[in-house]
């Protein structure tokens, strides 16, 4: 983090604390205090909104945080009735991608992403987020399920890339992760697709196919990992700071580039600071749009889509 964010983070925290202290002075002696209160707190949301602006690494760094939320932890807060189902019927469940059935308000939906672990114990449970074949598998058998019931489908993106171990490529990692590319293409269900955190090559892809694609505020969504094109651009993955100013990886980026539909929210201090803020925001965005798409014939939702994505480029 560079100088100048840390002398602002330490003013806002000074100010927070002043403002405590004022409150308090004025609750306890009965001294009314709220125009210094109010001059303080203008003064704090005007260095919050200058920490706000966070370098490309900076949301890197963020996006890949252990304490962020993961898929589980949306879930949890927006869907009630969740059941998660299992297993890819061909060779074994992935833990690093979870899904199933669930309620949101009034809409019986199917939800799928990745999911990384809390500790280290439960990130080599989950392959760090790194699904196997079998796991976009499941993913596929779980989107043809919904498909059939005509339950829309939410999924949450959040990993560094599929895995790539010889035994993920034995089983076939790339024809899994096309055939999802090509059968979500298809599906006559609407898709909205959340980058919570990081959306890595096509790991992230292969469940990123959607009507609607969303970035929380400091997740990133990139074709390759910053390391990874250091290593490619300047021959040196540890120039990975220097990649990511280069990368038009953050959500304003791909906002601007019309690659993205919609910008959710965080607070100062990243999602973590207040998941059920985030996850307020998010569930609203997927009640407004289901209502929306839920006039829509089959035909037209994949019409949608398949524009949506002929789109992408043209701007450039």
């Amino acid at each position: 983090m560079s100088t100048i964010a840390i002398d602002i983070k330490d003013k806002i925290q000074n100010l927070e604390e002043d403002i405590k202290k004022l409150k308090l002075i004025s609750t306890s002696n009965e001294i009314d205090l709220s125009d210094k209160i109010s001059a303080l707190e203008k003064k704090l949301n005007e260095f919050k909104s200058k920490a706000c602006t966070k370098s490309p690494y900076e949301k890197v760094c963020i996006s890949r945080d252990i304490k962020r939320p993961t898929t589980n932890d949306y879930i949890e807060r927006i869907c009630s009735n969740f059941i998660e189902l299992h297993g890819d019927r061909l060779y074994k469940d992935d833990p690093s991608i979870i899904g199933g059935i669930g309620k949101i308000e009034k809409f019986n939906v199917t939800i799928i992403g990745h999911q990384k672990g809390k500790d280290v114990h439960e990130n080599i449970k989950r392959n760090f987020g790194m699904p196997h074949p079998e796991g976009y598998r499941k993913a596929l058998r779980l989107m043809k399920q919904a498909e059939k019931f005509k339950r829309p489908i939410i999924t949450f993106i959040d990993t560094p890339g599929a895995f790539c171990g010889i035994e993920a490529e034995e089983r076939g990692q790339g024809e899994a992760i096309a055939r999802n590319l090509l059968e979500m293409s298809k599906l006559s269900v609407p898709i909205i697709c959340f980058v919570i955190g990081e959306g890595g090559s096509g790991g992230a892809l292969g469940i990123g196919v959607g009507n609607e694609i969303c970035m929380l505020e400091h997740s990133i969504y990139s074709v390759i990992s910053p390391e990874g094109l250091s290593s490619i651009l300047f021959k040196d993955s540890s120039k990975s700071k220097e990649a990511s100013d280069v990368m038009k990886l953050t959500s304003n980026d791909l906002n601007n580039l019309n690659i993205i539909d919609k910008i959710i929210k965080e607070p100062f201090k990243g999602a973590q600071e207040d998941v059920d803020f985030v996850s307020k925001e998010i569930k609203d965005f997927i009640i407004d749009r289901l209502n929306h798409y839920e006039k829509l014939s089959e035909a037209e939702v994949i019409s949608h889509r398949y524009n949506k994505f002929r789109e992408i480029g043209r701007c450039l």
